[in-house]
């Protein structure tokens, strides 16, 4: 009785670490479809339309090109940790060295797509009505 005890304890630990793997692996899992980024929790009223970002065609670049999590200036965020809304720390207004919302976006996309262009390496749109959709 006693090795059972063992078997079923050692059979229930195996089974939470694959378990836990599975759950783990799911939650790095990049999103396999276009994205859609609107911050309506943010913006209130909107200036231009929303910008679909196509994350599949975005997978030649390192996570870490845009995601990013700050800590005591240095940049602590690694692939596969949760991906955190960009709003969660960029505002309306600039707070601090922290620039606002509006211009981490463009930052980040803008930028990139302008630095591969520069390269003439294949690339996406740098203008605001190839990026958003028209109001609704």
């Amino acid at each position: 009785m006693h090795n059972r005890g063992k078997l079923a304890f050692c059979l229930l630990i195996g089974l939470s670490a694959i378990l836990a793997a599975g759950f783990a692996f799911a939650a790095t899992k990049a999103p396999e479809g276009d994205i859609t980024i609107h911050s309506g929790e943010v913006f209130k009223e909107f200036k231009q339309g929303p910008v679909v970002f196509p994350h599949p065609k975005h997978k030649a670049a390192k996570c870490t090109d845009c995601h990013h999590e700050f800590k005591d200036g240095k940049d602590v965020w690694q692939e596969g940790q949760e991906v955190k809304k960009c709003f969660a720390c960029h505002k309306l207004e600039a707070d601090g060295k922290m620039v606002k919302l509006e211009k981490a976006y463009h930052d980040k996309c803008q930028n990139c797509h302008k630095k591969l262009k520069n390269e003439n390496k294949p690339t996406g749109p740098v203008t605001c009505a190839k990026c958003h959709q028209k109001k609704k």
